[in-house]
This record gives structure tokens, sequence and C-alpha cells, in this order.
């Protein structure tokens, strides 16, 4: 699901695509001071443990993974990279397409069946 289909209610798409500009931008950020780090699953999923609740903005893990490596700093690129390395195994763009994804405390989940 697109990160701007999550809206409040009398939220404009334009109010929405800021919002999740400046949540993904605090991510980048926390990811090249080292206070969050990237974690790649088995399945080659990827979730941002730490990043704290208040800071989201309703953006998922996936989505804030597709921003990221379409417009991040290369700081956050190299975190995820790094992560990718530690875990030995790379994020696969397809699973995290199909909706993989990490709830801390109960795992790894792609809402299938």
């Amino acid at each position: 699901m697109p990160c701007d289909t999550s809206r409040l209610p009398n939220q404009t798409l334009t109010q929405r695509k800021e919002e999740i500009v400046k949540a993904v931008d605090k991510l980048a950020a926390a990811l090249a001071a080292g206070k969050v780090k990237p974690v790649i699953g088995a399945k080659g999923g990827i979730a941002f443990p730490g990043w704290a609740e208040g800071q989201t903005g309703r953006v998922g893990d996936a989505c804030a993974y597709r921003r990221l490596m379409s417009s991040g700093s290369a700081l956050a690129k190299m975190a995820i990279e790094r992560a990718e390395m530690i875990a030995g195994r790379k994020v696969d763009r397809q699973a995290v397409a199909q909706g993989l994804h990490y709830h801390e405390g109960s795992g790894w989940h792609d809402h299938k069946g």
C-alpha cells in the first residue's frame, strides 16, 4: 500500500506527502547518526527498529525504504548496505513490495493467509 493513502481526516494529499518527506528525512538523519540500525530479515525484508513511534508519521518500514533508496541521503543508504553486509543478504525488493514487514515483539509478517 502506498504511504500517501494513509491520510488523516481532512488531510490533503499535499499535506500527507509533506508529512512523509519529513518523517523519512528524520529517519535518514537517525540512520546517518547511527541512532537507528536497520535489520534485514531472513527473507529479505527490512525493518528500522528504534525508529520512534512518534516520528514515523504513519510511514511503514517498506515505504521508508523505498523513499530512502530513491531519494535518500548517501549516509542512510550506507547504513542499509552495512545492515545487508551484517545479515549476509540484500534487501529483497520483491519481498518488500509484497508486504513483508516486521512487528517488534512478534517478528516478520506478510499478512497472507
